[in-house]
């Protein structure tokens, strides 16, 4: 496996390491949404600052011309994972298995998503994954 397949990955569970301590420490006595303001206003810095580090030259007025929709709803997806984080952790659940249980989920509406709209196989082995996974939510949720 090459470092170019490998750093993606570490920076996602890195990240989400992170991510979920964050989720579990938000104060009580805050709304989510505020929370995720200030949350928003950073992430958009980074990205900006970012951006500029990795194109020297770059124009980010040329770049947003070429945005199609994805990008639009994938702000509104993000509000709904980080919000939702930190509601389930204001509900209850634990940092080592609420995030377990979801994605889980996720992984098997993920499959039948590939196979549906990418038309991507369903092999034996995707079919031996999704029953231990969900051999896994029940053994969790007992």
């Amino acid at each position: 496996m090459t470092f170019a397949m490998v750093w993606p990955i570490a920076l996602i569970v890195i990240s989400n390491i992170f991510y979920n301590i964050c989720s579990k420490e938000t104060p009580a006595a805050i709304d989510p949404f505020a929370s995720l303001t200030v949350t928003y206003i950073v992430g958009a810095l980074v990205s900006l600052v970012l951006y500029y580090t990795l194109n020297k030259s770059g124009n980010i007025m040329n770049e947003l011309k070429s945005i199609n929709w994805s990008g639009f709803v994938l702000g509104i997806a993000i509000v709904g994972l980080e919000a939702g984080s930190i509601y389930m952790y204001k509900a209850g659940w634990n940092i080592s298995s609420g995030h377990i249980v979801h994605s889980i989920i996720l992984s098997i509406c993920l499959v039948l998503i590939g196979a549906v709209v990418y038309h991507e196989v369903i092999t034996l082995t995707k079919i031996a994954g999704i029953l231990i996974c969900m051999l896994g939510l029940y053994l969790i949720n007992k």
